[in-house]
């Protein structure tokens, strides 16, 4: 697999670019933050991942292995396709991506392509466990372990009966907030539970 391409800037396409090395043309999708750190006229590095499928084997480049460790991240999350991931790394750096997901900004995750109001949630939700100590690309900078704010009211007795009925305490938490979430806060209980087995329920 590659992990690392070192090269010259050839030419700049919607999605990504193609990469000089010796002679060889990669063609990279990237985003736009990587392709922009690139050097003009000079020689420049991508960090990759490599994606091999059935049909295809996809180049990802990114400007350095913080926005790699990102991709490879927000691609583990339900509804998030290496597209959408580089979306998101073009519309944020890790450390404004970072931020958002400790503040729960869904404004600032909304300006990427692809990523709507629910799957913005869905990102708060299920990232902000994992968002401490993820690299961010400043030395200066480090995450914060998020802590999870204790369920109350409805929410609170609406994931424990999920618990009761068997489902894991993260997944029930992350249902339950984004159920809240969609139906506000003055949800009932037997609602949030009912709509909550929905979107738990297999499809």
């Amino acid at each position: 697999m590659i992990g690392k391409l070192r090269g010259r800037l050839d030419s700049v396409h919607e999605g990504g670019c193609i990469l000089d090395v010796n002679g060889v043309g990669y063609l990279v999708s990237a985003s736009s933050r990587a392709v922009s750190a690139l050097p003009q006229d000079g020689v420049g590095t991508l960090w990759i991942e490599t994606m091999v499928r059935e049909d295809a084997i996809t180049l990802y480049g990114f400007a350095d292995a913080a926005e790699r460790d990102w991709f490879r991240l927000l691609t583990g999350i339900q509804g998030v396709g290496p597209k959408v991931a580089l979306g998101l790394l073009s519309a944020l750096s890790p450390r404004d991506l970072a931020a958002a997901i400790v503040a729960g900004d869904r404004g600032s995750l909304t300006r990427a392509p692809g990523v709507g109001p629910k799957l913005a949630v869905r990102l708060l939700s299920e990232l902000r466990e994992k968002v401490g100590g993820m690299p961010t690309g400043d030395a200066g900078f480090v995450v914060p372990a998020v802590p999870v704010a204790p369920e109350r009211g409805a929410a609170a007795d609406a994931v424990s009966a999920l618990l009761n009925l068997g489902w894991r305490r993260p997944e029930a938490a992350s249902v339950v907030a984004r159920v809240q979430d969609r139906l506000g806060d003055g949800a009932d209980l037997n609602t949030l539970i009912r709509e909550s087995l929905k979107e738990m329920a297999p499809r």
